[in-house]
């Protein structure tokens, strides 16, 4: 949307400036988010109370009704009205109109609109897929961004060429829901397909997987992606609870036990491999006993980290209808006790690296250091006295600082 009001002449200016007009894009996959999607757009009106304050994106797409009450907000767009938000804008400065909101759902192709983000100087995520059709019973999702689109693979592939060509080392493929990219494609041509011939453009070092679903960990998948030297062994799989018996009221189609399997399927191929995840603390019916069973889970899997989550009913999923819906007390008890989890399983993983030697793709300079990420996304800081943005070093790790490792430099692996 930026590059857009850039390409008709409209200044950008940085949102706690004064501005005629603020584009607030909502998210809405939790309570939280939808109420600092209201914070911001009533921020931005604060600021210059003659703007035209636009709210753009998911909660406007699944919530219409209510964020139209919200006496801040000029003008509302949904998912699909983003690529036309200039016209849409101009539009309401000449007539004072809004616009009908399309429905998400009858959308049956991808479009190219949004599909790289540049990330400092150094990585570019790209979105490869929109949409979702897996109706996890707490998930509004599928309601906000409509059915599965997958990119085609030739929009994708020249893309990351011309991001080479600028310099750019690294990349990262996501989507709504990545692992079902090529399902709507009329040939067989599918995730893996595509990251084998990402793997083949020249100048990209680094080929990052975002959040994937488990289930595509196969062996046939896994046989293949190992083949692939630039693919980062950093894997962060969606799990949501360690429980089978909650896996199945949130509809994640797999059990403990599999998700297991994939895990050490993974560990098996890449013995420097990091996994990440996702929780969901407190979901309806989500009993002591069945608590405890994710607590063990986690314990027996050791992810590097965790992302906890408090279960946030969702209007229109099957979960908001849920008998036994758990208290607020009770999920913030089981969020810190998996949160102090997540930080003893950090530290004690950041120990296992003193000493040793690791490459670093450096990113940006912060004070006196330089820091940036290893292949399986680790945070290293260095202190050096040259510019080395955007190099990949070879580092010996010497301490650890608050969750980052700090090493020296030990010689230039690339340019």
């Amino acid at each position: 949307m930026i590059q857009i009001f850039s390409k008709n002449n409209y200044e950008i200016v940085e949102f706690n400036e004064k501005a005629d007009i603020y584009i607030i894009n909502t998210c809405t996959v939790t309570n939280m988010s939808d109420r600092k999607s209201r914070q911001i757009i009533r921020q931005a009106k604060k600021k210059n109370k003659n703007s035209i304050v636009v709210a753009v994106g998911c909660y406007v797409q699944v919530a219409r009704e209510e964020i139209e009450k919200i006496p801040e907000i000029d003008l509302v767009l949904g998912t699909n009205e983003k690529i036309n938000i200039v016209k849409y804008v101009e539009n309401y400065i000449t007539n004072k109109s809004n616009i009908e909101i399309d429905d998400v759902m009858k959308n049956k192709q991808y479009g190219d609109f949004g599909s790289v983000t540049y990330t400092e100087k150094t990585r570019a995520v790209i979105k490869v897929q929109d949409g979702c059709d897996r109706f996890c019973s707490y998930c509004v999702i599928p309601y906000a961004r409509g059915r599965i689109r997958s990119r085609k693979p030739e929009s994708v592939l020249s893309e990351i060429r011309d991001i080479s060509k600028k310099g750019i080392k690294e990349v990262v493929i996501t989507g709504i829901h990545v692992a079902s990219y090529g399902k709507d494609f009329e040939s067989d041509y599918k995730l893996i397909d595509l990251l084998e011939d990402i793997d083949k453009i020249e100048g990209i070092q680094r080929i990052r997987l975002g959040s994937i679903e488990p289930l595509l960990i196969t062996e046939e998948f896994i046989t293949r992606l190992k083949k692939l030297e630039k693919i980062c062994h950093h894997f962060h799989l969606s799990l949501q609870s360690g429980c089978s018996e909650t896996l199945k009221r949130m509809n994640r189609r797999y059990t403990a036990e599999e998700f297991k399997l994939i895990v050490d399927r993974l560990r098996k191929n890449y013995e420097d491999v990091i996994l990440t995840t996702d929780i969901i603390v407190g979901f309806p019916g989500e009993t002591d006993e069945e608590f405890e069973n994710t607590y063990k889970f986690l314990k027996e899997v050791n992810f590097y980290k965790m992302h906890i989550f408090k279960y946030s009913p969702r209007k229109g999923t099957k979960a908001e209808l849920m008998s036994n819906q758990i208290s607020g007390q009770v999920k913030e008890i089981r969020s810190k006790k998996l949160l102090e989890l997540s930080d003893n399983n950090e530290k004690n993983f950041l120990k296992q690296y003193i000493g040793k030697n690791v490459e670093v793709l450096f990113e940006e300079k912060e004070e006196k250091y330089y820091k940036g990420h290893t292949s399986n996304y680790i945070m290293v800081k260095v202190n050096s006295k040259n510019n080395i943005e955007n190099k990949i070093l070879k580092v010996k790790i010497i301490d650890i600082d608050d969750l980052t490792l700090i090493g020296e430099i030990i010689n230039v692996i690339k340019k």
